[in-house]
């Protein structure tokens, strides 16, 4: 479906994805994993709209969280989760392991690494951002939080199995940016990938509202040992794209469709027979291929993909007065006769042609106030909204979720249709 030219799509109009891009000189997510890539944001760019030292504290000393996703390094060394996290007994007798404060303040004050993995699953902006940079890349994205204080490092030189693009918000860190020493390594790999590389790439100074895009199996290490100042943090937000791997993993799974790959394997004798098996199974795994390319595998991935957890709806008699579509990937809608069907969040839905513009509307990601945008249109587009209500694809906006748009996705014509 082509959306009307005025109704613009979260994947463009966020902030952070506009950029991500000046910053980075791309002009779209395609340059994604190709080459390593410096910039900067902005001076305008509203960074702390996006997170905050205070506000990344906030979210740890509010919630039960402990490693894998919460760590904290120090002296190039992983702490003991006895070190920080306390356990708290109720009034049942029911013990809960909490962040201790006072713990966690001694050791910001002495220097300290402190990472926080899929912080997007705990704060507004960061999820909407998250989304955003979903749709641009049309690959799943999860975000991790470094704040470092005082001499410390964060990781020793390392590798990453997927992209990322690190943002500097606050402080500043020195970086050692190098090769990759084994193309296209994986986290399940046939070989190890353990000899760093000795191709310098970059070696600087990270400031706030630096860009930084660091392809996957680039070798890397951040650092504030050498950093004027009490504090850095930064912001990696990671892109896991699908491989050969994957493609073919997922082919493997089609195959039980077919009643040929699920038959026993024989162990038989003659030789002849072997290679008669071998023969029909290998013309049918040809076919199986040919008959599900790579796109179908990742246009499948995208519209299959539930959307991630949000708070449910509480009982209205009137329904949302706003509505923001929230799948992880941007609706796909295909054209059937006078029917349009719509694919998202693991669902498919069918309405009629003439909602056209009212849909590419509440698709867009953008939050949509439907009594403004029906009185616009001429038409009560609260019926759509509520069938895409009903079906996951939008959310009723809350309070919270408005604040992550504010600031950061431009408002003009949030809610206009042509």
């Amino acid at each position: 479906m082509t959306s009307p030219a005025d109704v613009k799509s979260l994947a463009t109009e966020h902030l952070l994805v506009q950029g991500v891009e000046r910053a980075l000189g791309w002009p779209d997510a395609t340059a994604l994993g190709k080459s390593f890539a410096l910039g900067r944001l902005e001076e305008s760019f509203p960074r702390e709209k996006i997170m905050t030292p205070s506000r990344l504290l906030d979210i740890v000393m509010r919630r039960r969280l402990e490693p894998p996703q919460l760590r904290l390094f120090q002296d190039g060394r992983e702490l003991n989760p006895g070190e920080y996290l306390r356990t708290q007994t109720n009034r049942r007798r029911q013990d809960i392991r909490l962040v201790d404060a006072e713990a966690l303040g001694g050791l910001l004050d002495a220097g300290v690494t402190l990472v926080l993995d899929a912080v997007e699953t705990f704060d507004p902006a960061l999820e909407v951002a998250t989304r955003a940079l979903r749709w641009w890349s049309r690959e799943v994205v999860q975000v991790n939080a470094y704040l470092t204080t005082g001499p410390a490092s964060g990781f020793p030189l390392h590798w990453d199995d997927h992209d990322v693009i690190v943002v500097q918000l606050a402080g500043e860190k020195t970086w050692d940016v190098r090769g990759s020493s084994r193309p296209f390594p994986m986290y399940r790999d046939a070989a190890p990938n353990t000899v760093p590389s000795e191709e310098a790439v970059w070696r600087g100074v990270l400031t706030p509202g630096d860009v930084l895009h660091v392809p996957r199996g680039y070798w890397h290490q951040a650092s504030h040992a050498d950093r004027p100042g009490p504090l850095s943090l930064h912001l990696t937000f990671g892109f896991v794209k699908r491989t050969g791997v994957d493609w073919l993993a997922w082919v493997a799974d089609q195959a039980r469709e077919l009643e040929i790959f699920r038959r026993d394997l024989t162990r038989a004798d003659s030789a002849e027979e072997r290679e008669t098996e071998r023969a029909r199974l290998a013309e049918a795994a040809a076919e199986l291929l040919r008959s599900r390319p790579p796109e179908l595998f990742l246009t499948n991935r995208e519209r299959s993909r539930p959307p991630a957890r949000h708070a449910p709806a509480l009982p209205s008699v009137a329904g949302p007065d706003a509505v923001v579509c929230v799948t992880e990937f941007a609706p796909d809608v295909e054209r059937d006769g006078a029917n349009l069907v719509v694919y998202g969040g693991g669902k498919k839905i069918t309405v009629r042609e003439k909602a056209e513009p009212a849909l590419a509307l509440l698709l867009s990601g953008r939050p949509v106030d439907l009594e403004k945008a029906s009185a616009e249109h001429g038409t009560d587009i609260r019926p759509l909204a509520r069938v895409l209500v009903r079906e996951g694809i939008c959310i009723g906006l809350t309070d919270e979720l408005s604040s992550a748009y504010t600031g950061l996705v431009t408002p003009e014509a949030s809610w206009r249709l042509p």
